[in-house]
């Protein structure tokens, strides 16, 4: 027979709450071809959901007003169909797709903050310490409790641990090398915990309060090489997305190499202007003559053909013998 408290109630579960935000995701992109959402996690707490999504975007394109529409239709569609409070939505642009026809900018707004940069959670360092502490703790505890209720013997680890505590003092060599490992090892935990991690994401400007993206440099570095890739003249091309700066390496096989490196230079530039970036990186530019290149021909100027120019014909010093 089923409780009192439980009939009549509707248990959205998480899968579902997953394939609604996918499909909801793909509603608000312009071009669903070359656009799609993957890599969903949600997680149902009673009556509040709350939800990440990795997306691919579409690109030329305004970044952060792609991702903050985005952001309000899944929150919203979604609370609508499950009936559940979306408490936190995030959005991970994992990749950028290109496309065929120009993309007009959308109208940025002055009201907004700029967000902060994404913390990471240090799950696996979380997880790795809790289990040791976990282990070493429970069967420490085990082996007294089984001590002080049934009677037993000491476990044979306790007795050589105390065993060898004792015959082992400050100052020899492996206390010294399990101390000093165990400095370290509080050391990196401190950074870990101190640092916000997450180096390989960049956040992006937004223009509400409400909208938290980052995108993968990966996608970064796809998008600058693919602009600085159509630039004539330029061969292979290879780009480096730092968090403060952006390097630019391109070959020249054709062409003036500073006008080549200055169209590579605006061509970046323009591609990193539309991540919208929270922190713009600088850009450093290189142009790298390939063995094929060579500098190119200044044309002269030449006479017509069949005009011969006037020159002064040289008199002969010379006096002839029978003229005095």
């Amino acid at each position: 027979m089923t409780a009192p408290a439980e009939r009549g109630t509707t248990t959205v579960s998480e899968r579902a709450v997953r394939r609604i935000a996918e499909q909801a995701a793909t509603e608000t992109l312009p071009r669903r071809g070359a656009s799609r959402a993957a890599g969903a996690t949600a997680s149902v707490h009673g009556g509040r959901a709350e939800f990440s999504l990795g997306m691919t975007l579409p690109y030329p394109a305004p970044l952060a007003d792609t991702v903050r529409d985005v952001q309000r239709h899944v929150t919203a569609r979604t609370g609508q169909l499950t009936g559940l409070d979306v408490t936190s939505t995030r959005i991970t642009v994992t990749s950028l797709a290109a496309l065929r026809g120009p993309v007009s900018p959308a109208p940025r707004s002055d009201e907004g903050r700029t967000p902060r940069r994404w913390w990471s959670q240090r799950r696996v360092p979380v997880a790795v310490l809790t289990a040791t502490a976990a282990a070493a703790c429970g069967a420490l505890a085990f082996d007294m409790v089984q001590v002080h209720t049934s009677h037993r013997a000491v476990a044979p680890w306790r007795v050589r641990a105390v065993d060898w505590l004792s015959g082992h003092g400050p100052g020899d060599p492996a206390v010294v090398a399990v101390g000093a490992l165990t400095a370290l090892l509080g050391a990196w935990l401190i950074l870990l915990a101190v640092t916000p991690g997450r180096r390989h994401q960049s956040t992006v400007a937004a223009s509400t309060a409400r909208v938290d993206a980052a995108v993968d440099r990966s996608a970064v570095r796809s998008l600058v090489r693919d602009s600085v890739a159509d630039v004539p003249g330029t061969g292979a091309v290879r780009v480096r997305v730092r968090r403060r700066r952006v390097s630019v390496r391109a070959g020249l096989r054709f062409g003036d190499r500073a006008n080549t490196r200055d169209a590579v230079a605006s061509a970046a530039g323009t591609a990193l202007t539309a991540c919208d970036l929270r922190r713009v990186p600088r850009l450093r530019v290189t142009v790298v003559p390939e063995p094929v290149w060579g500098p190119p021909l200044h044309p002269v100027r030449e006479a017509p053909r069949g005009h011969t120019p006037d020159r002064p014909v040289p008199m002969s010093a010379r006096t002839p013998e029978g003229d005095m």
